[in-house]
């Protein structure tokens, strides 16, 4: 069975105390809830949930919807970006099977990545580290005004904003990533197609801001 490997990048820096981070952990249950009911996404996604603070760590291996437990998720430190990406992508040469000549490999992965702030360590090295992965589709969002864009632009074309980092807004940007992940499993179960991009995931709702 080819899988469909999910990660999710998400910051949990100490500017994400309170508010932002229960909407993060009732985000991924909701998710995972929505995703179970899916009989593609069932049979092909498979999680991962990698977090950044002070450190970046894979706090979730790569794991199929039906076993994935919810992770406890607290907030402090600082926000190593950089690491993250280095994190994903050593996750990604570990996790994800390549095509051999005797049998096909995993789809690419799609990561997604959220963040309220900048990063405190250098991007390059996890930068160049990702850009050496083949990957399906990267998808920044930038979760309130203390997330430069512009930074999120360097590692992805793919590149969303929310206006402020609320329950609300990360609870709608949780349901957008759940429609993303049941299309990109019914593509590729049905059609062996995967995601290159915004223009082939659902359109994002109004609180999520495509930036150009």
């Amino acid at each position: 069975m080819r899988r469909l490997p999910v990660y999710l990048l998400l910051d949990t820096s100490g500017s994400m105390i309170g508010e932002p981070i229960e909407a993060v952990r009732n985000g991924i249950q909701v998710m995972v809830n929505s995703l179970r009911q899916n009989p593609q996404a069932i049979e092909t996604a498979f999680l991962s949930v990698i977090t950044f603070n002070s450190t970046a760590q894979q706090i979730v291996p790569l794991t199929d919807l039906t076993t994935f437990q919810i992770p406890d998720i607290r907030a402090t430190g600082v926000t190593a970006m950089g690491q993250a990406l280095s994190v994903v992508s050593n996750c990604i040469d570990n996790e994800v099977a390549k095509t051999t000549a005797e049998s096909k490999g995993d789809w690419k992965p799609m990561i997604f990545i959220m963040t309220d702030g900048m990063p405190t360590d250098s991007l390059q090295n996890g930068l160049n580290e990702l850009n050496k992965r083949r990957t399906a589709v990267v998808v920044a969002c930038a979760a309130g005004s203390g997330a430069d864009t512009n930074v999120l632009k360097k590692i992805t074309e793919n590149v969303v904003s929310l206006d402020t980092a609320d329950s609300q807004s990360i609870a709608k940007f949780f349901a957008w990533v759940t429609a993303s992940i049941s299309t990109s499993s019914t593509k590729v179960e049905e059609a062996g197609q995967e995601a290159s991009g915004l223009n082939e995931l659902p359109p994002p709702p109004s609180e999520l801001n495509i930036v150009v």
